[in-house]
């Protein structure tokens, strides 16, 4: 036998791969059925098995009806089309999210799919829109943006599939019922050849030598056992945390709201193309229109306001008849301190929580899926590979609690003792460093894993009020006359592609046979 040193001896039995013939997941919710999906697709002519355990008698977390762009691409690589979904989940479009009282009762920005102005000699389009301003200029940073005009103008159409430039990049994503989509994501795995067990889990049995997960006692009598486990089973995370005892990093001391309440009412008014943030006196209220009706709710401290107070605020602002009771659950946010312990993948709230407020718990188990699908390609898997993705996915989450971080770091408002904590809070170094860039060069630093990209930041910034003191003085070689004639051209530019759109309700007519329900 090979004389190996210590540490090539671990290298060895890290690359050691593990085959995998029975794949186990746990939970049947949005990120149940969409990880069957995946696999169930990857694995359609091969002899993988894929069970998916769920009971019916089980309720989910109802908060995953706003989504971010790559939703889109998930769907379409399991062969579903932007017009299938939005018939089947009777989802609106969402250009963007409107965040209304951050910096202020009467402030408003919108924080869009798509960027901001035109890039020019290699210098990003903020630089010259920092020189302008800081000559006089007051025209807001939003009128550069398509997506976010066509949003507020309520007005809706598809991306160019090949943009002439940078001013006519846009994206787009969806509300949906998530009760429906999973019901889509279902229907599809089981025609894949997924088989679905209705039952509960009454134990989790270890193998006695590997501590590996072996087999799942079921309610029903069976017995289950598997190769690999996925964890979907939401906040109570049964395998990854009750039975394998992974632990959980805790970012309250960033971010100090710790429940959140939901509640669903008629529709009003023709639906809007993106998803309203309103700040309260102790947290913010969602409102997200559907096909059939709207989606509410808030998101609060429970140090600064009672949860029957915050219930009977977000109640206050409910337009349409209630469809049911108020529905609240406390949560803290932070993540699993592996995703992937052991033969166990965490995915969606057992591998961790971030609230809300970019519409972040769909995509996170959308990029966990992706990372299993590619780790999993040859059907076999290695200590080596669960290090890579817990590595990417500690990463990603830690870049989004960052981007939600800033929006309270950054805020406006005086009117309770919640938002003046939330400025004086510290903030991960890593963000820190990315105010300061920005702040001091108009610099977007770029970190590896980031969901959202540099005009997001950009947007939140603006819309913040929080601005660069520099610009980058190559510029300096155009003269704000001839700077303020190009901006202008390309703010008549969007002006007129959204003055030639149609509206919202229409596009969901033409498509979906969507009515006005008033």
């Amino acid at each position: 036998m090979a004389d190996f040193s210590f540490n090539k001896q671990c290298d060895f039995m890290n690359a050691i791969k593990k085959s995998v013939k029975d794949i186990i997941i746990v939970g049947g919710g949005t990120a149940g059925w969409m990880t069957a999906a995946t696999l169930s697709q990857q694995f359609k002519e091969s002899p993988v098995n894929i069970t998916l355990i769920a009971s019916s008698a089980m309720g989910t977390i109802g908060v995953g009806e706003a989504t971010i762009p790559t939703l889109r691409r998930f769907y379409k690589k399991l062969g579903f089309t932007d017009i299938e979904v939005l018939k089947a989940t009777n989802a609106t479009c969402k250009l963007g999210i409107e965040f209304k009282g951050w910096s202020g009762d009467e402030s408003a920005f919108i924080h869009p799919f798509g960027l901001f102005g035109q890039e020019v000699n290699r210098v990003p389009f903020h630089h010259y829109f920092t020189k302008l301003r800081q000559s006089g200029d007051k025209t807001p940073f939003a009128d550069y943006s398509l997506g976010v005009q066509l949003a507020k103008n309520d007005k809706f159409i598809q991306p160019i599939i090949q943009p002439k430039n940078q001013l006519e990049i846009f994206d787009w994503a969806l509300h949906f019922d998530a009760g429906l989509f999973a019901k889509l994501m279902r229907d599809y795995s089981i025609n894949n050849g997924v088989k679905h067990i209705d039952s509960k889990i009454e134990q989790v049995n270890l193998n006695c030598l590997t501590e590996d997960i072996d087999c799942l006692n079921l309610e029903n009598g069976l017995t289950i056992s598997g190769d690999l486990f996925i964890d979907c089973s939401g906040f109570s995370a049964l395998l990854i945390e009750k039975t394998l005892k992974t632990g959980y990093e805790d970012w309250s001391q960033y971010l100090i709201c710790d429940t959140a309440a939901a509640v669903q009412s008629e529709l009003v008014a023709d639906p809007v193309p993106y998803t309203i943030s309103h700040a309260q006196k102790a947290g913010w209220q969602w409102q997200i229109p559907l096909q059939n009706r709207t989606g509410n709710g808030i998101v609060f401290s429970r140090e600064f306001i009672s949860e029957d107070e915050a219930i009977n605020s977000m109640l206050k602002n409910i337009k349409g008849k209630l469809l049911h009771e108020p529905r609240s659950f406390s949560f803290t946010p932070g993540r699993r301190k592996k995703s992937w312990n052991k033969n166990c993948i965490a995915v969606g709230l057992a591998s961790g929580f971030l609230e809300p407020l970019e519409s972040t718990s769909i995509a996170l188990v959308e990029t966990a899926i992706e990372k299993i699908s590619s780790f999993l390609a040859e059907a076999e898997y290695s200590q080596e590979d669960a290090d890579k993705f817990n590595y990417a996915m500690a990463q990603e989450y830690e870049r989004v609690r960052d981007f939600i971080i800033l929006h309270y770091k950054l805020n406006g408002r005086t009117d309770s003792p919640m938002w003046q904590h939330c400025r004086d809070l510290a903030v991960p170094q890593t963000l820190a460093d990315k105010i300061a860039a920005f702040k001091t060069k108009g610099d977007i630093i770029k970190y590896p894993w980031e969901i959202f990209g540099k005009d997001s930041w950009l947007a939140i910034f603006d819309g913040l009020n929080f601005r660069p003191e520099f610009y980058d003085k190559s510029i300096d070689k155009f003269s704000t006359e001839l700077l303020s004639n190009e901006l202008t051209k390309m703010r008549n530019s969007i002006k007129n592609k959204v003055n030639n759109s149609q509206t919202h309700s229409d596009f969901l007519n033409q498509h979906c046979g969507f009515k006005e329900r008033i």
